[in-house]
């Protein structure tokens, strides 16, 4: 089980993504998470680094879908603007809001990649799909909401577990 919380890859921000090699080995989509993936909790629109860096992934050919725990109305303030499809109340980890967004993207789980800041919910719901999984260092831990505090103690002991 502990296996499955791990990522192929971790980066501290997603700016460090090296997004040719990706392309190279395959991946044409990007599942992302949003609150602290690609912008704080308490942010509600994208900053312009982001919308550049969004440009930049739609001139390479990626499709990106936004699939977030969070509620409607934040998700689709933030992703309707770009432009973005969006998947809201995912109930990640589960199966059904990952086979939406690939759906969605109509790619297969082998060319897609999942992008997010938790290892309990984006991580391990991108593992069990067979998703390339990239964890990234949170943007922001203000306005994290009570589950998600709860989440990071867990990560942080099964990270402990892990190094044993």
């Amino acid at each position: 089980m502990l296996n499955k919380l791990v990522p192929r890859q971790r980066v501290a921000t997603i700016y460090e993504l090296a997004l040719a090699e990706l392309w190279s080995q395959g991946i044409r989509g990007i599942i992302t998470d949003l609150d602290n993936t690609l912008v704080g909790a308490t942010v509600p629109l994208a900053t312009p680094e982001l919308v550049e860096w969004l440009k930049h992934l739609e001139d390479l050919g990626f499709k990106v879908v936004i699939v977030s725990n969070n509620r409607e109305a934040r998700v689709s303030k933030f992703a309707e603007p770009l432009g973005l499809p969006f998947v809201f109340s995912a109930r990640k980890p589960a199966n059904a809001a990952f086979h939406r967004a690939l759906a969605i993207m109509n790619l297969p789980s082998e060319q897609v990649m999942m992008l997010g800041d938790q290892m309990l919910t984006d991580v391990l719901g991108g593992n069990r799909l067979g998703l390339y999984t990239v964890l990234v260092h949170p943007v922001s831990l203000i306005g994290e909401g009570f589950f998600t505090r709860v989440n990071r103690r867990i990560e942080k002991m099964a990270l402990r577990i892990m190094k044993k």
